[in-house]
């Protein structure tokens, strides 16, 4: 993931994994389940009201802020990798300590920052074995644009009152577009009744959504509308999207993300156009699993030494050998015929093995776990054999 988001020229930041509660009621939304239901919430020693991060884009905008990022012009993109916290109903994929990747883009109000987002969140899963995502996109407009629309869904919502889960009729008057994000049945039954945000946009937000599909349609990146999706979080205006692998079925989302461009000023800074998106790492990997993607293998050498005596200097030998490739030493004491069994299955293409004949003689034997064969090697020459070795086995692969 990392060569991926720094190929695109994102950098990595690391935030804390509690921050000021205040911070996500004022960013995430009050009306949103993850501030009324989810949140891990506590007072320290001084009385402070104290988070464990829900998500990352609110703490990396308090980060940008406080230290200044954005002084210089032009865009800042950043990326994430860490723990999130919700109390969620743990489920396939889902859990209340789960880890999250994303990538934020701040200072472009541009949809082609929109594109490359999209782009690069797709391509962060297509690189890891994922094939067959389906992309969905959605505008949810600006504040303007949603102002004559929210009234226009209020008077709806009030006619299906009777219909909606208790935390949707609250809902109603708070921030009523927190109805699509509701997975109650029932609700979901409402939604293809009521009217959608997508047909009252304004001039620019049809303009800007325009060229966000006509850009991910040039880049060949397989999309499609959905008016439904508005996202879990309130600081979202125009594109929102979401990135699906259908094989996992009901979970198929695995990340998401859209434009933010009043959430940098809602946080105390100045006016600025930012847009991101986040991937839940545990469903990227139920997605994995899913797949003939090859699962990674062990290092390409295992150093096993034999008796006490070979320990230390197998950990010697071990650090030479990681020029050459990566290296791992199995301490475990077992019989040699035990050694280089669990080497082969674990994948390793070389076992260099260390006894005291070996030390005596100041030699090591290079074995080939893959044809079978092995051969004696002075101490001092070991590496340019190993590397020779593992360049025969590239050469025929």
């Amino acid at each position: 993931m990392r060569h991926t988001l720094e190929a695109y020229g994102y950098g990595e930041i690391r935030t804390p994994v509690f921050e000021e509660t205040q911070l996500f009621v004022r960013s995430v939304g009050s009306e949103t389940d993850i501030v009324q239901k989810e949140m891990y919430t506590f007072n320290d020693r001084r009385g402070r009201s104290l988070t464990l991060r829900p998500e990352g884009t609110a703490s990396v905008v308090r980060a940008y802020l406080e230290n200044h990022l954005g002084r210089e012009a032009g865009v800042r993109r950043f990326y994430y990798l860490g723990p999130m916290f919700r109390y969620d109903r743990p489920q396939a994929g889902r859990f209340r300590e789960f880890f999250q990747v994303g990538a934020e883009a701040i200072g472009s109000g541009d949809p082609e920052q929109d594109i490359e987002i999209i782009d690069l969140l797709s391509m962060l899963l297509h690189d890891l074995g994922l094939k067959d995502l389906e992309v969905e996109v959605n505008s949810v407009g600006h504040p303007g644009c949603r102002q004559a629309y929210e009234s226009e869904l209020r008077a709806a919502l009030e006619r299906e009152r009777g219909k909606l889960c208790a935390t949707c009729g609250t809902r109603i008057e708070g921030n009523p577009l927190r109805v699509f994000d509701c997975k109650n049945e029932a609700c979901r039954g409402v939604m293809s009744r009521l009217p959608l945000l997508r047909n009252h946009l304004c001039d620019a937000c049809e303009t800007h959504h325009a060229t966000v599909l006509a850009g991910l349609a040039r880049l060949g990146i397989p999309h499609k509308e959905n008016p439904m999706i508005v996202r879990g979080l309130d600081y979202y205006t125009r594109t929102a999207f979401e990135v699906h692998y259908p094989p996992l079925g009901a979970q198929s989302a695995l990340g998401g993300g859209g434009r933010y461009d009043g959430l940098v000023e809602a946080c105390g800074g100045p006016p600025t156009p930012a847009v991101g998106f986040s991937a839940g790492i545990e469903r990227v990997l139920f997605a994995l699993e899913q797949t003939s993607a090859e699962a990674p293998v062990e290092p390409p050498i295992v150093v096993l030494p034999l008796g006490d005596a070979a320990r230390v200097p197998a950990l010697e030998l071990a650090r030479e050998l990681r020029a050459v490739a990566p290296t791992a030493v199995d301490l475990s004491g077992r019989s040699l015929k035990a050694l280089l069994r669990s080497a082969g299955r674990g994948g390793a293409h070389v076992a260099v093995i260390l006894g005291d004949k070996e030390m005596t003689r100041a030699e090591v034997t290079v074995r080939d776990l893959l044809a079978g064969e092995q051969e004696t090697s002075p101490r001092t020459g070991v590496t340019a054999a190993v590397q020779a070795l593992l360049q025969r086995h590239g050469g025929e692969a």
